[in-house]
């Protein structure tokens, strides 16, 4: 859906094709969402589901979530979520603290 939705300036790669295996730090990039952005810097979880949804119409929306307050449990909820979505995709079970 956000592929749909995302203007063209943004860039997708998906780590599941062909040759894709070999990738290094290929488990972490599959663990939650990776952005690189055009510097070069990387960033991950909320912080980059954030960014790569102000490349939408409904940007303003996620930003809220980086706002003081909300960030610590929206970033605790992406957590949970990026690891019960890891585990039910690539058959590992959870740990009581969350590290695989």
């Amino acid at each position: 859906m956000l592929q749909r939705l995302a203007d063209p300036t943004l860039e997708f790669q998906d780590i599941h094709t062909a040759g894709a295996e070999s990738l290094p730090g290929r488990e972490a990039l599959l663990k939650s969402l990776h952005l690189q952005r055009g510097s070069g810097d990387m960033v991950t979880g909320l912080a980059a589901n954030v960014a790569v949804w102000q490349h939408t119409r409904y940007g303003a929306l996620w930003r809220l979530l980086m706002l003081p307050g909300i960030r610590l449990v929206a970033e605790r909820v992406y957590d949970h979520w990026a690891r019960r979505r890891y585990a039910r995709l690539y058959g590992c079970a959870l740990t009581e603290s969350g590290a695989d």
